[in-house]
């Protein structure tokens, strides 16, 4: 039997890194894609609410009066 040779483990480690990277960037679209939807989702149930004529739409935030 051979012994595998220690470069034949650098050429299979560049197409897995490149996987990894791959997945890596997709997970981020993926998170990014939730975060500028539920921004968006926001924004619509405020435009919705200003188009019925309502006047206090925007949720006010209160800061602590400490």
């Amino acid at each position: 039997m051979e012994d595998p040779d220690p470069s034949d483990d650098d050429a299979a480690a560049g197409p897995r890194r490149g996987a990894l990277v791959a997945l890596l960037v997709l997970a981020v679209l993926i998170g990014g894609g939730l975060f500028l939807m539920h921004v968006l989702h926001g924004v619509g149930r405020v435009q919705d609410c200003v188009m019925a004529g309502r006047t206090n739409c925007a949720p006010v935030e209160s800061g602590s009066g400490g």
